[in-house]
């Protein structure tokens, strides 16, 4: 009876669900000596939450807790290159991120699942599609995301020139901790948006950044700036909610997510007003109610 009563008290944890339901913590190997950094938590429909660059699987607590609560099975993993996943020198293009997506979502065999995309992670939403014809795939969440081009060429008049991509990719080579401090400031729209960000908040997330591999920060930061998404993004064929704040000074949202609205055939465009690129934190509480709405549809 003791040996009961403390087996039971051991499978239920404060939040009232079953050891199974808690936070597993595990390494998933995608490629040979490639190992990723995965998150899950609970049980229920699955939610898988890629994240923005340079930062890492951490930038989703604000949304994490409240998808758990609201009994969503939640994956979050850091990028190869990023956080505590393997740092290999070769994998930071797009078919070989997605690929690694594809593997987690296999291993874990996953269903049904909602996929959700920040900036350069929208990107492995897209390729998911036209390279594994979005297999298991039910919804897709697009927030802040590069999609669908974002480099200036002739039939991309908008987009950025490829010499300022050059002078990022300098700049993170010459001083990166400190590109990293002014990305940030940019990032959540210190200096010209009110959104009351901590000091400390602005330096726990150059924190996650500095984490990052140097060469992974660099390759992934090519890889995003020439990626061409115009037409793959018309391989998403399931309902897409589309999330971009209109005062995004890293992705602006007329080359990006205006854009990718006319693409996708079946989509919710939403527009936080004088939003930075880093809603997630400065928005969270309107993001955390549009994702609920947008899952339980």
């Amino acid at each position: 009876m003791e040996n009961t009563l403390v087996n039971k008290t051991e499978s239920i944890n404060n939040f009232g669900f079953s050891a199974k339901e808690q936070n597993t913590d595990k390494f998933i190997e995608t490629a040979p000596n490639v190992k990723l950094n995965v998150k899950e938590y609970r049980t229920g429909n699955p939610v898988i939450l890629i994240h923005g660059w340079p930062l890492s699987n951490e930038m989703w607590e604000y949304q994490m807790e409240n998808l758990v609560a609201n009994n969503y099975r939640v994956i979050t993993y850091d990028r190869r290159g990023f956080g505590k996943s393997s740092q290999p020198w070769n994998g930071y293009d797009y078919d070989t991120l997605t690929d690694d997506l594809k593997a987690i979502i296999d291993q874990l065999e996953l269903k049904n699942v909602t996929l959700v995309g920040f900036s350069m992670g929208g990107g492995e939403v897209v390729r998911y599609f036209s390279r594994h014809a979005g297999a298991n795939i039910k919804k897709v969440i697009l927030i802040s995301s590069i999609i669908p081009y974002l480099t200036k060429s002739d039939d991309n008049p908008d987009g950025r020139t490829k010499e300022k991509n050059e002078a990022t990719q300098l700049a993170i080579k010459e001083d990166r901790i400190d590109f990293l401090n002014d990305f940030g400031n940019n990032f959540f729209g210190v200096g010209f948006i009110n959104n009351n960000l901590s000091t400390s908040l602005l330096e726990y997330y150059r924190m996650l950044a500095s984490f990052a591999s140097p060469h992974a920060t660099t390759e992934c930061a090519k890889s995003f700036s020439i990626a061409d998404f115009r037409q793959e993004v018309l391989s998403i064929k399931v309902p897409t909610l589309i999330i971009h704040g209109n005062a995004d000074k890293i992705v602006p949202i007329e080359i990006s997510s205006e854009k990718t609205a006319k693409l996708i055939a079946d989509n919710k465009f939403i527009i936080y007003d004088d939003a930075p690129h880093g809603l997630f934190y400065t928005d969270k509480d309107k993001l955390n109610s549009d994702l609920l709405e947008f899952l339980n549809s």
